[in-house]
């Protein structure tokens, strides 16, 4: 999930206190701060290893599904990396925001499609397509959410609760395990369902913020 803004702390506090990925990414990026290497960049890897995911579950069959989902979690995990250099590095820009938040949002969209062509052929049939892009249209939608939450709250992941060093986005870490066990069909149908009821959800959980922000910033 695209992360470049986030609450003023110095950099320190953010590797202490902030989820195991980003503290790992933090890590990673360290030596690249005074090389030629910049957010966008890293941004770039992310965007290009997600769509290679894509089209490798698109295919639907073994083994590619299975490099699919390695893929998957590589680009998911990048997706941290740049927001870290740029910290680090003080290679933030609203270019380079805008290009992190993009590159989320066609990621998801077409990860979620890319379940439904893949499975086509199963006992879903023509659903999985439908299936596919509702899920996939949800999941951008709540990364989008999220996204002007935690701008406009100025708490990560505005606000939602953190269990031992993992927010709620890291579950998208267990697709890859589930469809290495066999488990894309459950994938894609419990995105299809849960991801609309948590965006029913988050809109009343935040309806304030989204709906009447001026009000909440007057108080």
């Amino acid at each position: 999930m695209t992360d470049r803004p986030q609450t003023e702390q110095s950099p320190e506090t953010a590797l202490r206190k902030g989820p195991w990925d980003q503290r790992i990414a933090r890590f990673l990026v360290r030596p690249l701060v005074r090389t030629r290497v910049t957010p966008n960049h890293i941004t770039t890897l992310r965007l290009l290893s997600g769509l290679a995911a894509c089209g490798c579950l698109a295919y639907g069959g073994t083994p590619l599904i299975h490099w699919g989902a390695g893929l998957f979690a590589l680009s998911n995990f990048v997706d941290h990396m740049d927001g870290e250099l740029a910290r680090l590095s003080g290679k933030s820009s609203r270019i380079g925001h805008l290009y992190d938040l993009a590159s989320d949002v066609v990621v998801h969209i077409l990860l979620f499609v890319s379940f439904g062509i893949g499975l086509s052929d199963s006992w879903l049939g023509d659903a999985a397509w439908i299936m596919g892009i509702v899920a996939g249209i949800s999941v951008s939608g709540l990364f989008a959410l999220f996204q002007y939450l935690e701008t406009r709250m100025g708490q990560k992941q505005a606000g939602l609760p953190r269990y031992a060093g993992f927010e709620v986005e890291d579950v998208l870490y267990l697709i890859g395990p589930a469809i290495w066990g066999g488990g894309l069909i459950p994938i894609l149908i419990l995105a299809t369902i849960g991801a609309p009821l948590f965006g029913a959800w988050a809109l009343i959980r935040y309806r304030r913020e989204i709906f009447w922000p001026q009000e909440n910033a007057s108080e």
